[in-house]
């Protein structure tokens, strides 16, 4: 059931994301009383999977899940249907408009998108809060594993800022410090500052950026595996181990890091729990694993919002969500971060979804996938809306528009990259899934 319920969150958030989208193209359309020909869930190629006929527009669905589209009369798109254009235009046409009508039906998918974000990040705060921990409640610091480290970071250091900004939120921290360029940090009370390398980068990205950073605990134990060497040598939750073989420790990091370089050894090791000091003699077996789990702090803090408060602050997030969107971009064209290697296509996305339905999840990641396609679409790359609102600014800014030719032939081109990048896209799906049987 797992997989079947990632497949139909995946097809249920892209679905409602194309068809609202697309309504943002139609409705404007419809308003000048421009002729939309075709209204499409997924692409048609060749065939349909449903398809009807209601006034002048075929409302169908295609069997290709890349998108879908509106075919509005008298205008150059992905159907290249020149034919159409060698005609006379006709006033429901969409060439006969006035540019600033155009202008507005070529960003309604755009709007749609972006306010459709804002509603949901806006009832999201206002049911749910805004839950993240608070960098100043780090005490201890953060803690690194051998990836964080090639990023020059070390277990205890304070994350002070990213970029010269001030880091507040821990959460947000981590993903600065994937997307800046230097990091500062408290490291036993001196403040260093040090560039964040594209090689340390790339570590992170090919380990799809797991546990490279976390924060610091005490070394307190809050369960305990049944049938382990650690229940067998009489570890309870609640403890918190002192020594280990008479050296002090002090945090969780530095107990897993004694158990695991002590394979096939014998460990003494003092704990302290409800009060009373006890040393329990555990043998580690050759996996160096002995089968407990920390006690972190739950250091989260929520702050709560009424629902005019949710508002802006809805307005707030789906601008960070655009911002950190179009930063990703400067590594994803770096090659040395070979981030570009990490972009997932529909077969990368199904493996994000969780394999239980989620409904907070499922809302997240729908407003953060509006908001990705908000940005993506009003790139100026011919075949996306951002490319024919580009070839529209010119028109209303020079008083005359494009030939024909120049319009056809940005189509294709646009068209030609656009396969590119799906040809990369779904390569790396394809990659990723051989490799797991390599």
């Amino acid at each position: 059931m797992g997989i079947f319920t990632q497949i139909v969150m995946f097809v249920l958030i892209i679905s409602v994301l194309v068809i609202l989208h697309e309504l943002g193209h139609f409705l404007p359309a419809k308003y000048f009383k421009t002729k939309v020909e075709k209204f499409y869930l997924f692409f048609d190629v060749k065939f349909s999977l449903f398809k009807k006929k209601i006034g002048e527009t075929v409302y169908g669905i295609g069997w290709l899940p890349l998108g879908g589209y509106v075919k509005i009369a008298g205008m150059v798109d992905e159907s290249m249907d020149t034919e159409q254009m060698k005609e006379e235009p006709k006033p429901w046409e969409f060439r006969s408009k006035p540019a600033w009508q155009r202008l507005i039906i070529m960003i309604g998918g755009v709007v749609v998108n972006f306010l459709l974000a804002w509603i949901i990040y806006t009832f999201l705060l206002f049911n749910n809060g805004d839950t993240y921990i608070p960098s100043k409640s780090l005490k201890y610091g953060i803690q690194v594993d051998s990836i964080g480290e090639k990023l020059g970071l070390k277990t205890g250091d304070k994350i002070v800022s990213v970029d010269g900004k001030p880091s507040k939120r821990f959460n947000e921290a981590v993903l600065d410090i994937i997307l800046g360029d230097e990091v500062t940090v408290d490291r036993d009370g001196e403040k260093l500052t040090f560039p964040l390398t594209d090689e340390g980068k790339k570590e992170v990205l090919e380990s799809q950026g797991r546990n490279f950073i976390g924060y610091r605990s005490k070394a307190k134990i809050l369960a305990v595996l049944d049938s382990s060497v650690a229940k067998e040598a009489g570890f309870v939750a609640g403890d918190e181990v002192l020594r280990i073989n008479g050296g002090k420790v002090e945090f969780w990091d530095e107990f897993t890091d004694i158990v695991q370089s002590s394979p096939n050894e014998k460990l003494d090791v003092l704990v302290l729990n409800d009060g009373k000091e006890k040393t329990i003699t555990v043998n580690v077996p050759e996996e160096a694993k002995i089968g407990v789990y920390p006690d972190y702090d739950d250091l989260r803090t929520t702050d709560t919002f009424g629902f005019f408060q949710a508002i802006p602050a809805g307005f707030t997030r789906t601008i960070k969500v655009l911002t950190d969107q179009v930063r990703q971009f400067k590594i994803i064209f770096n090659s040395k971060t070979g981030a570009y290697k990490q972009v997932k296509g529909p077969i990368g996305i199904v493996e994000m979804m969780p394999t239980s339905w989620n409904w907070t999840f499922f809302w997240s990641f729908m407003a953060m996938f509006s908001v990705w396609l908000a940005f993506v679409n009003i790139l100026p790359i011919p075949a996306l809306d951002g490319g024919h609102v580009m070839f529209l600014l010119y028109e209303m800014i020079s008083g005359r528009p494009p030939s024909q030719k120049v319009l056809e032939r940005g189509q294709i081109v646009g068209f030609v990259i656009l396969m590119g990048l799906m040809a990369v896209i779904f390569g790396n799906d394809i990659w990723n899934l051989v490799k797991r049987f390599l």
